[in-house]
């Protein structure tokens, strides 16, 4: 079971992998996860511009 961190909804995430992005059902907020065993996330970085540098 997953907990957002920004709103406390909770649902069930199924199989998951370090790294990979999901989305609260609730809020909308995109999660990071962090860890699977146990299960972390946090907030996802927001993406920034590519300038070509």
């Amino acid at each position: 079971m997953v907990v957002c961190p920004e709103c406390d909804g909770t649902w069930n995430s199924g199989e998951v992998v370090k790294g990979e992005i999901i989305t609260c059902p609730d809020c909308g907020v995109e999660l990071e996860v962090l860890n699977v065993e146990p299960l972390q996330i946090a907030p996802a970085p927001e993406e920034e511009e590519d300038w070509g540098e």
